[in-house]
């Protein structure tokens, strides 16, 4: 889980939008022209603007990396990476090294057969050139180079050309070393031939780039991001050697320069145990993990391969894959294993025993949720011509995969339990488990919608509720403790803000099952409010608000608050988090004003220390000036006016927009905080305490 900076901007108002089009003229070869309703300016021809070459990806790169934040940022890196991963995949490439420059850059080198380089027979120009330099130019679309890849649309490499300040490339194959460098996409020179290679000397790719910064708000990588991504990357991709350093870590603050290497031979077998590692296996204590591949009459040959473990824990952990591409989206193929999952659970439960022919205590067949309690698996297969749902690649449409998913899930499924049947019978009482509990939440939830709790049309009394009913424009503020929610309600603009206070700390949803989680008045209170339901009543359309926004104060009992909340929205509405619904207020740590002011006209704010820092810098770069700080312990010490301009009004605010880029890393850091594992919580704690700005005790 991610969070990126925005600044809020005020309801109803929206980013000025430009068409870009094709040059194709009319039918008939004239070009149409048209007069703008409501308008004096006619819209001729010449109004259309064409983008050649790179230019469309440095005029809108959000349309081809996400953002200019740091999720694109990051981007660059993995287009690179997945290049080389498709060398591997292809059984070319056995090891990657990443390495994070002192000047800032970022070189990946594989020892794959490197990109051509001879003329190209079109194009007539180095092949080397065309990859770099055009838009869908690859060796992935005829599957003649590539039978499995990732990157199929061909703009990757091009684009991280386009949007970097300066990159080179280099190739090692045909012999010799060749070296092609550019800045802003557009070359230096023509491909050169630096050197033969030595006896012995091997084949591959060198890409070395510096992030534009007049193009993204930062270029400073995130060491935990990449680590988490390449982690994932060597699991998926047995065999294969990742490594990462940063050679621009101060010496005085670290004993060289950091590394990390990631290397699996068990594949997806050791990423479940990765996953599980902080979770009760007693269930079942072996990984369940099996292969199958299938050739298609007219998709060709397609693979799979699952591995997956049942825990105590309540909540499932399935994550899915498409030639190595995360799609945290699902698709066809985990349609295919959930409905294969759910089949051979109640047939084999049945034949055991576990679960009567005729039903008890109303329990007939188990839900696929039942079934899936507790269980961490991740599902990986591999086709020649997968189709994604654009760019973004986070959901498999293929149609074929899903019956072969679900019949080589099935036979091997099966063949399991019936070779385990005293794990299978664990499995299987833990999912009538659930069942149970599921009813009587089910009856837990019908007894406290009677009494008005969890009905959407009688909203919690504490609850200020906007007056808009768009909920497109609507925005909640959770907000902790009654005082600081009486000092917001005088804050807010209460067109379209409202304030839902919450008292304490509420129920850490990771140790309970939904009927105990049902019973806490302060998660009723939000479920009634936002108003989608949970779990499988779950319905986003019905969200009230499309802001959903923690005001925690800015210590460590708001950060453990915040994190509580985050669980809770995590496990029981993370579509809210998958549509960006969900955000972080960022309320500030300190009040600078000049010495003896009295006027909040001249008060400037501060998140953090190092901000505090710099606006000191600024108000006393002068002879004699001097200025006042003020540390601010909590929201209830803000007035409505301070807290208004620092924290609510969308003009003036900072907050952060939670994300999720990475289901499966999320998962465990949820496990890891807030489980039942105090260890791995404690070693957290201790590796990441460095980080920590802030610290109140």
């Amino acid at each position: 889980m991610a969070s990126d900076e925005i600044d809020g901007v005020p309801p109803g108002r929206d980013e000025e939008a430009e068409i870009v089009v094709p040059s194709d003229p009319a039918p008939g070869g004239a070009p149409h022209e048209y007069v703008a309703s409501g308008g004096a300016h006619e819209y001729v021809a010449s109004d259309i603007t064409v983008l050649e070459g790179l230019e469309a990806v440095r005029k809108r790169p959000g349309m081809y990396i996400g953002s200019t934040g740091p999720r694109g940022l990051h981007h660059l890196v993995w287009e690179v990476v997945d290049n080389s991963v498709d060398e591997a995949m292809a059984g070319r490439c056995d090891r990657i090294d990443v390495v994070l420059t002192a000047d800032g850059g970022v070189r990946i080198t594989d020892d794959g057969r490197g990109i051509p380089v001879l003329e190209h027979p079109t194009q007539k120009k180095s092949t080397l050139e065309v990859v770099m330099t055009v838009l869908h130019a690859g060796g992935k679309f005829d599957n003649q180079a590539y039978a499995v890849s990732g990157g199929l649309h061909g703009v990757g490499i091009s684009v991280v050309n386009a949007l970097s300040s300066r990159l080179v490339a280099e190739v090692k194959r045909d012999g010799h070393l060749w070296r092609q460098s550019y800045q802003r996409g557009v070359p230096d020179g023509p491909v050169s031939q630096v050197r033969p290679l030595a006896e012995g000397e091997g084949t591959g790719t060198t890409i070395t780039f510096w992030a534009d910064d007049t193009v993204f708000e930062t270029t400073e990588l995130n060491w935990e991001t990449l680590v988490t991504r390449f982690r994932e990357t060597a699991f998926l991709t047995a065999g294969l050697r990742i490594t990462v350093t940063d050679e621009g870590v101060d010496p005085d603050e670290e004993e060289g320069p950091r590394h990390a290497e990631f290397h699996a031979e068990g594949g997806l077998s050791d990423f479940v145990a990765h996953l599980n590692a902080t979770k009760k296996t007693e269930v079942q204590e072996e990984v369940i993990a099996f292969t199958g591949s299938e050739q298609h009459e007219t998709e060709g040959m397609a693979e799979i391969d699952v591995a997956m473990q049942w825990t105590s824990e309540y909540h499932d952990s399935i994550h899915s894959f498409a030639n190595t591409i995360n799609t945290h989206e699902g698709g066809t193929h985990e349609e295919g294993f959930r409905a294969a999952l759910t089949s051979v659970v109640n047939r084999m439960a049945k034949e055991a025993g576990i679960l009567p022919t005729k039903g008890k205590d109303g329990i007939e067949n188990l839900d696929a949720a039942d079934i899936r309690e507790g269980l961490t698996a991740v599902l990986s297969v591999k086709l020649g011509d997968p189709q994604f749902e654009g760019q973004t690649k986070t959901k498999l449409g293929n149609t074929h995969i899903r019956s072969f998913v679900q019949r080589t899930v099935n036979e091997h499924l099966k063949t399991w339990f019936e070779e385990h049947p005293n794990e299978g019978k664990r499995i299987f009482l833990k999912a009538v488990s659930s069942a149970q509990a599921r009813m009587a939440a089910r009856q837990a939830r019908d007894l406290t919608r009677r009494k008005g709790l969890l009905d959407s049309t009688s909203l919690p009394g504490k609850l200020a509720d906007c007056q808009s009913r768009n909920p497109e424009e609507c925005e909640i503020f959770v907000v902790e403790g009654d005082s600081a929610g009486g000092t917001s309600k005088q804050a807010r603009k209460r067109e379209y803000q409202a304030i839902l206070p919450i008292r304490g700390k509420i129920l850490n949803v990771e140790k309970a099952r939904i009927t105990k989680i049902l019973e806490n008045k302060e998660i009723q209170a939000l479920i009634t409010a936002i108003g989608t339901g949970i779990g499988e009543e779950f319905d986003i359309t019905k969200a009230r608000y499309h802001k959903v926004v923690m005001l925690m104060d800015a210590d460590v009992d708001g950060a453990h608050i915040r994190t509580l909340v985050l669980t809770f929205l995590f496990r029981y509405m993370r579509e809210l988090i998958e549509a960006g619904y969900v955000y972080i207020a960022q309320p500030p740590l300190y009040q600078i004003k000049p010495k003896g002011s009295k006027s909040k006209k001249n008060m400037r704010y501060a998140l953090n220390d190092a901000e505090r820092d710099r606006i000191v810098a600024e108000m006393t770069n002068g002879e004699g000036r001097k200025v006042e700080i003020g540390r601010l312990k909590g929201l209830g010490e803000m007035d409505a006016e301070q807290l208004e301009v620092t924290t609510m009004d969308p003009r003036t605010r900072k907050m952060l927009q939670v994300s999720l880029q990475d289901a499966a890393a999320a998962d465990q850091m949820f496990s890891i905080l807030m489980g039942d594992d105090v260890e791995a919580r404690r070693d957290f704690i201790v590796r990441n305490a460095k980080n920590v700005e802030f610290l109140d005790v």
